[in-house]
């Protein structure tokens, strides 16, 4: 491949039946068989772009979009010190991948010089109480800008870090000065945010109505923050792209995205339930936790298309290159021969180290890419020799266009896999009930039933924990 051209590759021979052997490989004839599987399902997806409801798609031709994205960032640029990011799930997770792979790793460390006056960032994506204590008292207030994220508007865990850090804001800048240190990102026209925000005149971001939260990295949710923080979000978006137009296309072995989604399909027929995504990079760590959210809430469903019973869905597990060849691998390759793991590998880092080893050492001579790269071809190659399957996202190095690029084709994989599956890959009714029983929890009104329905079920574990001879409780 020539490094000019700057194309994410996939590379999928290691789970080929002439590579790893005829019992845990995929045959020639099988992909061949399968071109008309592909070919309804890129129809299938066609069909739902063209009526609206796969807005992630249109989200890197929208002009007007980015164009408005940048127009507010640049409103904010060079009066703020700090920017909290607040959000859950697809709200946030999209967010921290694409600031790990893309800002210095130590970017909050650095001066304001280093970071060329853009802020530092930081994503309140949980609501344990310790974190957000200590983060609201090490703030400035006064230097800080929120992003309040929400695509319904009503998210609990937003709502709740949310009005902590209003009430902390209120307290030093003044009732009147905290709305110039909020946007709120959310539904275009409903939710607790949208009416929120209309009532204290507090600027806002849409998220489009056809763009889940897990698919909407590549919209207001991820590039506002991207383009507050100097991240290149026009070579983001022209990656993801040429990605598209990559795709679009009928022949399978030419659409990486549509490959992707059919050879995890047919490993997951095989028995290979559980996908390991394992970037070679410090770098991309954080995609492997974006990529978890997106592969399993939308593959993990109980029925198909059918309303049929089916419990479908690949688990996805995160690992870190070398990291966890020192942790996981011993699994991968004498354990159960149950997944398949996905490679991320970055060809060029732009840092060469050498090792300074000193003479007569098997090191001498070597760099630290050396060894990350050996190290990395070596676990390859263990894992061949013994039929695990595995494939490789090759990534010449890693940029905007770049990081533009995985995201489409891993979203657009999603969307493949989904059809194969013959699944809605869009919804996640499974959190449902969670949240229902939550809002019953701490009383919100009409929850009433969810409430009695807890009432029996916290009985039920009080009487075990209460029972000596429970052998259910330590």
């Amino acid at each position: 491949m020539c490094m000019k051209d700057k194309k994410i590759l996939l590379n999928y021979s290691n789970c080929m039946d002439d590579i790893i052997g005829p019992r845990h490989g995929i045959s020639r004839m099988k992909l061949q068989e399968f071109s008309h599987q592909y070919l309804d399902a890129r129809m299938k997806i066609v069909s739902k772009r063209n009526s609206g409801k796969l807005g992630f798609m249109d989200l890197p031709f929208d002009d007007e979009m980015l164009k408005n994205i940048k127009r507010m960032a640049a409103q904010y640029k060079n009066k703020f010190q700090n920017l909290v990011v607040i959000g859950i799930g697809g709200s946030a997770l999209g967010t921290i991948a694409v600031q790990t792979a893309l800002q210095h790793p130590f970017w909050n460390q650095l001066s304001d010089i280093e970071r060329k006056k853009f802020p530092k960032i930081y994503v309140t994506d949980n609501i344990d109480p310790e974190r957000i204590q200590q983060l609201a008292g090490m703030l400035d207030m006064k230097k800080t800008l929120f992003n309040v994220i929400s695509k319904s508007g009503s998210t609990a865990e937003c709502i709740a870090n949310y009005f902590v850090f209003k009430h902390q804001l209120i307290k030093r800048v003044g009732k009147k000065q905290y709305v110039k240190h909020i946007v709120i990102t959310t539904d275009q026209k409903k939710g607790f945010l949208r009416e929120h925000a209309q009532a204290e005149k507090i600027p806002t971001l849409p998220v489009p109505d056809n763009v889940g939260g897990r698919f909407s990295v590549l919209s207001p949710v991820g590039l506002f923050p991207c383009a507050l923080t100097g991240i290149d979000v026009d070579s983001m978006v022209s990656g993801a792209r040429a990605m598209h137009e990559r795709c679009e296309t009928n022949e399978l072995q030419k659409n990486c995205a549509g490959v992707f989604g059919l050879i995890n399909y047919l490993m997951y027929q095989a028995h290979k339930r559980i996908c390991v995504f394992m970037p070679y990079s410090d770098q991309l760590k954080d995609m492997a936790d974006w990529y978890r959210q997106l592969w399993a809430e939308s593959l993990g469903k109980r029925t198909n298309n059918d309303n049929v019973p089916v419990y479908v869905g690949p688990t996805p597990v995160k690992a870190l290159g070398v990291t966890d060849q020192h942790s996981q691998i011993q699994l991968y390759t004498e354990g159960p021969n149950d997944k398949i793991i996905v490679f991320v590998s970055v060809e060029k880092h732009t840092t060469t180290v050498p090792v300074h080893a000193p003479t007569g050492h098997y090191l001498k001579g070597k760099s630290m890419n050396t060894l990350f790269h050996a190290e990395e071809l070596a676990t390859r190659a263990a894992l061949t020799k013994h039929e695990r399957p595995n494939m490789s996202i090759i990534i010449p190095e890693i940029t905007a266009s770049t990081i533009g690029q995985l995201i489409y084709m891993l979203e657009l994989a999603t969307a493949y896999a989904g059809e194969f599956f013959c699944i809605n890959a869009y919804d996640q009714p499974g959190v449902e009930l969670g949240k229902q029983y939550t809002f019953a929890l701490i009383g919100r009104k009409g929850y009433e039933n969810q409430r009695k329905e807890l009432e029996v079920f916290t009985k039920g574990e009080k009487k075990a924990r209460g029972t000596k001879t429970c052998p259910f409780v330590a």
